[in-house]
Parts: C-alpha cells; structure tokens; sequence
C-alpha cells in the first residue's frame, strides 16, 4: 500500500505518486464523477443514466466501459426481449460517493469566490490572497 510521508519539509509527499495520477486521471474526470454521483441511487439502464446525467452517448458509453473495466460499476445484460442492460456501483465504486459529493459540495460552496478570482485575474487585477 502506498504510504504519505512527512519529511518535516513541506506537504506530505506520497511515495507512489504514479499510483495517485492514475487513478485519479481515470476517476477524477467530470464524467466519470457524474456517473458516480448519479448511480449512488441505484441501478439504471443507459437511456436512463443519459437522461440523469446529461449526457451523450457515446460519452457515456466510453465512460462506463472505463468504469467497468475499473471495477467501480457493473454491466447487467438481461436474456429479455427487448434486452435489458442495468448500470450499478461495485461496492468499489460506492466507496467514492461519500468522496464525490464532497468534492460537489465544495464546488457549490466555493464556485462564487473562484468565478470572482477567475475575473480579476482577468481583467489584469492581481486576485486576493
């Protein structure tokens, strides 16, 4: 397991930050963080995760495959007709809620301030500390 170390000097460094960027290049994506929010009431089916999240199919067809393959939500084919595919959090997957919508309710918590930031940097003012 990797281990954060503090050297006293600094932040806390993570020793493998190899592992951090590439779990977080692969669930830290906006979709990804969105499927996962909006799976955290259960199981969908496509059209309908489309319609929750707002989002294009072909996006959400690469991000799933992402998140299957990732074990963080499964794939449910039903032998029905017509046929049936359900999308659900692994218990994997369901350990990163608590954290997304943390990460949520920070951004509407603190979106003002960064828009207020984002203009005065742009308009040539330096932003506040």
């Amino acid at each position: 397991m990797t281990k954060v170390t503090d050297d006293g000097e600094g932040p806390p460094r993570i020793r493998d930050g190899g592992a951090v960027r590439e779990v977080l290049d692969r669930v830290g994506d906006k979709w990804s963080l969105l499927v996962i929010g909006t799976l955290r009431s259960g199981p969908l089916r496509f059209g309908e995760l489309v319609r929750a999240a707002g989002i294009s199919q072909r996006m959400l067809t690469l991000t799933l495959t992402r998140l299957v393959e990732d074990g963080l939500v499964t794939r449910t084919a039903y032998a029905e007709v017509p046929p049936r595919v359900e999308y659900e959090l692994t218990e994997l997957g369901r350990s990163l809620v608590p954290l997304v919508l943390a990460l949520a309710e920070w951004a509407m918590a603190n979106h003002e301030r960064i828009n207020a930031h984002r203009q005065r940097t742009q308009a040539g003012r330096p932003a506040p500390a």
